[in-house]
């Protein structure tokens, strides 16, 4: 074999990533109204605002997560995103007396109650649109979860899949 036909391996760079953890209880992406504005001719989209502290809550931990990562711009290209919902077991699936911190056998393993998960990842995704990334449209691969635990929390990571801006 010559030189010409060798071929090294090259590591592929590493490509940025992001992981952070948002407090308390996740709330669901409010619905939208969209209605078109007769002076201006303009369609103007109206979001339920119930929900901004926990908007406004990712919104800080995402800015304070790429702050301390050194990332200055939101990541352009294809991304990928798990977002894992932690909610807190009700002391029904919890035994009594001796066996208090024992989980019952009947206890479901997972939460499957409302809110549900899409409605949960909805309101993350566009918190994070502009802070994280350019648009929510550049996730090509996401993960749910909606799991037991406790504190309350949603924990987020987003990777880049191609090389893009660090």
């Amino acid at each position: 074999m010559t030189a010409d036909t060798l071929t090294l391996y090259e590591p592929a760079p590493m490509l940025p990533a992001l992981a952070f953890t948002v407090y308390g209880q996740a709330k669901p992406g409010g619905s939208k109204r969209a209605f078109l504005n007769p002076k201006t001719q303009q369609i103007v989209v109206i979001e339920d605002s119930k929900n901004k502290p926990w908007r406004a809550e990712v919104v800080a931990a995402a800015a304070y997560a790429m702050d301390n990562c050194g990332i200055a711009d939101p990541l352009l290209g294809p991304l990928a995103v798990e977002l894992r919902f932690y909610r807190p077991r009700p002391k029904g699936h919890y035994g009594s007396g001796r066996n208090s911190g024992v989980i019952k056998a009947s206890a479901p393993a997972y939460p499957t109650t409302r809110p549900d998960v899409l409605k949960l990842a909805r309101l993350v995704e566009d918190a994070m649109a502009h802070v994280v990334y350019a648009d929510d449209a550049q996730i090509v691969d996401e993960h749910l979860l909606k799991l037991w635990g406790s504190p309350e929390r949603c924990e987020v990571h987003v990777r880049c899949l191609e090389p893009c801006n660090p």
